[in-house]
């Protein structure tokens, strides 16, 4: 089932927690709502859900305007951080609520159940209580009972976020999975841009309260729309280092920092105004000698993270980081060198900070 906002807005007191969000999720899609805390992703969840009440705009699931319906009438189940597992019933017995609520035949109930449970591998599990149960096995509980009730769209606020790193990289790939074996349209919040761009078929990049991209993760990636977007999706984030472009010369220019542009950036990028020129760590190359038209820089410190290394340098006045092999280990304070590859280079305005084509 496809969902819509349509100039959907959300305010408490003088606050704006959603401004006018536009956004269509495809039928079956997968869709994670992206940004930091306060950016209004779990609001938009909740509005979407009958939590919260709609300010202004209007929000459909499939063709029916949903803005006046009950949270029941809405047909959508919600995943939430803390599990919300009833500490008194089994695990059979969490599953079974929501159907047990919608009075369905107990021989139903008892073969829906059963099914999710081997779905999510919960089988052995279904007489024990939340409290006999890991972190991971609760939010698959969690999963299951949201999964059991077969809804229209599935509503998912940071699932993943208390459990640990490993974990959550297990259960990353097991969501990702049961998504794609229900082919329910999920709507997905996290900060964590990782799950993003594993999990998505499309994201949907929030900054307070509105909506700054909304496009598949490889374009997310390669090709934000303003600097916001680029700093906050890659890990580590965006390289940006502020300047000015030299025509004449063909060149970015940072005071001893001039970066040779291809004849393609020298069209299109505009003359005297400030610009700011965002690489991504693995774009930058490093060497250990002098090499023609590469620049000189200082390393701040390196961290290795076992399949390669994170070196933070100083270059001129700026501050950025590189990708290197794992072999790569300059002491700190050593001269490096460094080329920065004028394909990888992307342009926004300084003052806008949107993306310049």
């Amino acid at each position: 089932m496809d969902v819509r906002f349509e100039k959907v807005t959300k305010t408490f007191g003088s606050t704006k927690a959603v401004d006018e969000l536009t956004l269509t999720v495809e039928n079956g899609e997968f869709v994670v709502l992206l940004g930091p805390s306060g950016c209004g992703k779990t609001t938009t969840l909740r509005l979407l859900a009958g939590l919260e009440t709609v300010t202004s705009g209007r929000m459909f699931i499939g063709s029916i305007c949903v803005n006046d319906l009950s949270p029941r009438e809405r047909d959508v189940a919600m995943v939430f951080q803390n599990y919300a597992l009833y500490p008194h019933m089994t695990v059979a017995e969490n599953i079974a609520y929501p159907l047990r609520v919608r009075k369905l035949d107990r021989r139903e109930i008892t073969r829906r159940v059963q099914s999710v449970a081997e779905m999510l591998e919960l089988e052995s599990l279904l007489d024990r209580r939340p409290r006999e149960l890991s972190g991971g096995q609760r939010q698959r509980v969690a999963l299951a009972r949201a999964i059991v009730r077969e809804p229209r769209v599935y509503l998912m606020d940071e699932p993943l976020s208390n459990l640990d790193a490993k974990l959550r990289v297990q259960m990353r790939g097991e969501l990702k999975r049961l998504q794609y074996e229900l082919g329910t349209t999920t709507l997905y919040v996290t900060h964590d841009q990782a799950e993003a761009m594993t999990l998505a078929h499309r994201i949907a990049v929030m900054k307070d309260g509105r909506l700054q991209q909304f496009d598949t993760p490889l374009n997310i990636y390669h090709r934000p729309a303003n600097r916001f977007v680029a700093g906050f999706v890659g890990s580590p984030s965006m390289n940006f280092i502020e300047g000015t472009l030299d025509d004449a010369a063909g060149c970015f220019t940072n005071g001893d920092l001039v970066v040779p542009l291809t004849p393609e950036q020298r069209d299109r990028l505009p003359t005297g105004r400030r610009l700011t020129l965002g690489i991504r760590p693995e774009d930058l190359r490093l060497s250990p000698e002098s090499r023609p038209g590469w620049f000189p820089a200082t390393v701040y410190v390196t961290e290795l993270m076992g399949n390669e290394t994170y070196v933070f340098l100083k270059l001129g006045e700026e501050k950025v980081v590189a990708r290197a092999e794992p072999s790569f280990q300059p002491e700190i304070e050593a001269i490096v060198w460094v080329m920065l590859e004028a394909t990888k280079l992307h342009f926004f305005d300084a003052t806008s900070g949107e993306r310049i084509d």
